[in-house]
């Protein structure tokens, strides 16, 4: 239908009778879907005179009066209790008002009165397609089953696949959707954002839309969408820009865009944008909490370093600044020359002492309790420790991880994939000590046994949509063995040459044949051959190993010690890598502790220390054993990996200063008894007693005296502090 006429049409049916209401809905669709956004009010309001209740829903919803829309659904859902489209329309205004449980329980009831009503099926797609379910491509296909023509669903699924990073599947899907509509809008914005993926500006596609709809700034959305989820902040930005110049009331573009302006650390803007959305009556989680989190800039302190600043809560900044500012500088030092490049500008890190805020700062929504850390170009935040419980992060691991990103985004100007990137990021974990990174886990064992680990040319599908739960983890694990075989087989310098190959456009393919001269699937052979001279031995003997730990756990709990070493021994070359609760070395640990033999014992602890044990009180006590034995040096190597896992234990600085100060580092002791004061301990006086000897060993003298009268503030009759003031003031 031409514009002309449907207007035309417009004008007419104003006056009919209640029966053309369905008629006219489908004009006012017609009208919004040209860009006629007036007329589409006018005509959107003429539907609230409707007799029946879906109708005048309908005609709410279009004009954002989203209250009396739910309240004219309820009343249709009575009235027409057997209808799937009043349910599925509800849903779909559900699903578009951020509550994505209550749609899909509609789309459900819908699905339960007519098990052929296409409708039902997309919505169902759509609540996945949100959450990046796969079950979202099945049920947009099931939907196509039951309506071949349901244009709407064939553009969600060109949609689907190139947030699977297959761009050839996506252009497929998009032009069969073209094929049911020319004007399908949505199949259009995708094939423009495979053109602005591929760094074509102009897109004919594009075009198109335009003449379409020309204030359909949805397209320049897609395209945005795209944009961020490969990285590419900055264009994403300026794609969500472009949107609302077309529609300024395109709430959802101005809500990214003001998150994506909070990743990168313009909070001023951020907050104008997300508050006019609030205005707008625009509330997801993603634009309140983002307010909530920005509204918290008060109680955050920047701590200015050499190529980097970082951001820190005031109540933890004294204890971290002295520990994360020159781990950060050595990693820019170590990765400026592993890379050969410099960075454009400063690094931002940021570090939370509240999960929930991080996830805020990142995804938008609290409830993501496996993220770590997040980069986003320059600005890299992350859980600092106090986050998370004792020994389940290791922030410097963390921050080497992420700050990997900053430069192979950089360096490929973020046209890297997210397998690379990820693997890479693993990789140098590793690289930076041998006991940090992520061990292999019992389901990444599993995922081996049952040869789940994906093709090269499919593996940023793990990342993305996983098939299974614990997809991601393994894509993380299989992504950093990739690069690990890579540095192994050619050098490091195949990485560096991979990257300026992502950096010139290519693909994955063309970096694999241009760089390490193999095909994807002889380096897809070739990988599996080494990984199963990694981790073969595990995989083969897990389920003995298992057995065998149930066994050497009930011999201990019976007081069968022998029994136990015995057992334990007989399995702990099946899976070395496993320090999670009930691993081999703190069992045979415990073992060797009952028979009093300490040596052996200690032996054991260290080996889980080595391996990347984060058991905070297996290594306190393998300290404690150490420095008992006679061993301080390895008692400090010991405290000082405990400072990267939980630098809030006052006694781990304590007895650490101690070591130090013992050996004549003076300037280590002074940094230990600072972080005791910075921890607000029991016994004020004692710790400034402490802090101002090493300050004294390290000869700054004005400074000790000040700590010593502190200490005799707090304690006027503690005769050590006495002493050494005197000694200080002669």
């Amino acid at each position: 239908m031409k514009v002309a006429g449907f207007l035309a049409r417009f004008v007419v049916l104003f006056g009919l009778a209640a029966h053309c209401f369905a008629a006219q809905l489908s004009d006012c669709h017609a009208l919004r879907h040209h860009g006629h956004l007036t007329e589409a009010q006018a005509c959107f309001n003429a539907l609230l005179s409707a007799a029946d209740a879906f109708t005048r829903a309908e005609g709410y919803w279009r004009i954002d009066h989203y209250d009396e829309a739910n309240e004219q659904f309820r009343i249709a859902y009575k009235e027409e209790p057997t209808s799937p489209a009043v349910r599925a329309e509800w849903g779909r205004l559900f699903l578009e008002r951020f509550n994505p449980k209550e749609a899909a329980t509609l789309f459900e009831e819908a699905i339960k009165i007519d098990s052929n009503y296409a409708p039902a099926y997309l919505g169902i797609a759509k609540v996945g397609a949100q959450a990046y379910d796969q079950k979202a491509v099945e049920y947009a296909r099931e939907a196509l089953r039951h309506d071949p023509k349901l244009t709407e669903a064939q553009e969600l699924l060109a949609y689907l696949a190139l947030e699977d990073s297959n761009p050839d599947a996506a252009a497929q899907e998009a032009h069969k959707a073209l094929t049911l509509s020319s004007e399908a809008l949505d199949a259009l914005a995708v094939l423009a954002s495979i053109d602005w993926l591929n760094g074509r500006q102009h897109s004919e596609w594009m075009d198109r839309v335009l003449k379409i709809n020309p204030v359909y700034g949805e397209a320049y959305a897609t395209g945005a969408h795209f944009l961020v989820i490969n990285r590419r902040y900055e264009e994403g930005i300026k794609y969500y820009r472009l949107a609302l110049e077309l529609n300024p009331r395109l709430w959802p573009a101005r809500s990214q865009l003001g998150v994506n302006l909070m990743r990168l650390g313009f909070e001023s803007e951020a907050k104008r944008q997300l508050e006019e959305c609030y205005r707008g009556r625009y509330r997801d989680a993603e634009t309140v909490n983002s307010l909530r989190l920005l509204d918290t800039a008060k109680d955050y302190e920047t701590v200015t370093a050499s190529a980097a600043s970082i951001v820190l809560h005031k109540k933890e900044a004294a204890l971290l600044r002295p520990y994360v500012a020159p781990e950060l500088e050595r990693a820019i030092a170590v990765y400026q020359t592993k890379y050969k490049m410099k960075l454009p500008g400063p690094v931002r890190l940021e570090m939370y002492p509240n999960h929930e805020d991080f996830v805020v700062r990142t995804l938008g929504l609290p409830g993501q309790g496996g993220l770590l850390g997040v980069t986003f170009g320059m600005v890299v935040a992350m859980d600092s420790p106090s986050a998370r419980p004792p020994g389940e992060i290791n922030w410097a691991s963390t921050m080497w991880h992420e700050l990997s990103h900053v430069y192979v985004l950089t360096a490929t100007n973020h046209l890297v994939p997210r397998w690379f990137t990820e693997g890479v990021a693993v990789h140098e974990e590793s690289a930076a000590s041998r006991d940090w990174g992520e061990r292999i886990t019992p389901e990444i064992v599993l995922a081996l046994r049952e040869k789940k680990l994906l093709p090269v040319m499919e593996l940023d599908r793990g990342f993305v949509r996983p098939q299974y739960p614990a997809q991601v983890i393994v894509s993380y694990f299989e992504a950093g063995k990739m690069c690990d075989y890579i540095t192994e087989k050619w050098g490091n310098d195949a990485i560096l040459a991979m990257m300026h190959s992502y950096a010139n456009r290519k693909t994955t393919e063309d970096a694999i044949a241009e760089n390490l001269h193999e095909t994807p699937a002889e380096f897809d052979r070739a990988f599996e051959d080494w990984m199963d001279k990694q981790t073969g031995n595990t995989t083969r003997h897990f389920e003995e190993w298992k057995q065998g730990m149930k066994t050497a756990a009930a011999d201990l709990e019976s007081g069968k010690r022998d029994a136990a070493i015995h057992e334990l021994r007989a399995i702990e070359g099946f899976y070395p890598d496993y320090v999670a609760a009930g691993n081999t070395y703190e069992l045979l640990g415990q073992a060797y502790m009952e028979q009093n033999d300490k040596t052996t014992a200690i032996q054991e602890l260290e080996r889980f220390r080595d391996i990347g044990g984060r058991n905070v009180g297996a290594l306190k006590k393998l300290a404690a054993l150490e420095q008992e034995s006679g061993k301080p040096r390895e008692a400090e190597n010991t405290l000082l990996k405990l400072n990267y896992i939980y630098p809030e234990d006052q006694e781990l600085h304590h007895r650490l200063g101690g070591l130090l100060l013992e050996k004549g580092d003076a300037a280590g002791a002074v940094r230990e008894y600072q972080a005791v004061l910075a921890l607000q301990p029991q016994d004020p006086a004692e710790s400034h007693y402490d802090l101002a000897k090493a300050l004294r060993a390290a000869h700054r003298m004005n400074e000790a005296k000040d700590e010593v009268l502190l200490a005799l503030e707090a304690a006027p009759d503690f005769k050590p502090a006495q002493q050494l003031l005197l000694q200080l003031s002669q």
